[in-house]
């Protein structure tokens, strides 16, 4: 959707321009998320699993579940299908050895790092190509935005 039909939208007519180039950062974010699980051959949900384990390290099949938004089967299916692929295992847990933890395979964060790689060093070339006060700006306010994005999440 366009700025333009955005500002359409009558509670959505005042946004500042930055608000709404930051919506446009997150479509492309997801778009790339959808291209990059394409090129993997999986769908973006896995790609989305791999990148929460990552994110946050190894977790047991309900946190995963929540973090994905979907149902414990569901995920569970999703990482029988993510380890018969390599990209994860299930490993038990240190502490409680009942308890059984997703976690990315180095396979995986090798294929998923290589399939990523390209966007990281284009975003970390335009990141450098800012002056040290410009990244200082930059990075306040992507730790703000992050920290807003969370407290929704968590709400």
């Amino acid at each position: 959707m366009s700025d333009d039909a955005i500002r359409e939208e009558p509670a959505l007519a005042a946004l500042d321009d930055t608000t709404l180039a930051v919506r446009r950062l997150i479509s492309a974010s997801q778009d790339l998320t959808v291209r990059t699980a394409r090129r993997l051959a999986m769908n973006v949900s896995d790609m989305t699993a791999i990148m929460q384990l990552s994110e946050h390290g190894p977790m047991g099949v309900a946190e995963l579940a929540r973090r994905l938004g979907v149902s414990s089967p569901a995920t569970s299916v999703l990482v029988d299908r993510l380890e018969k692929a390599g990209h994860v295992a299930r490993v038990r847990d240190t502490l409680d050895r009942r308890r059984v933890r997703i976690t990315d395979t180095p396979a995986g964060r090798a294929a998923t790092l290589a399939a990523w790689l390209p966007a990281i060093e284009e975003i970390d070339e335009v990141s450098r190509s800012l002056s040290a006060s410009e990244r200082d700006v930059a990075r306040d306010l992507l730790d703000r935005l992050t920290r807003a994005m969370a407290r929704r999440a968590e709400a």
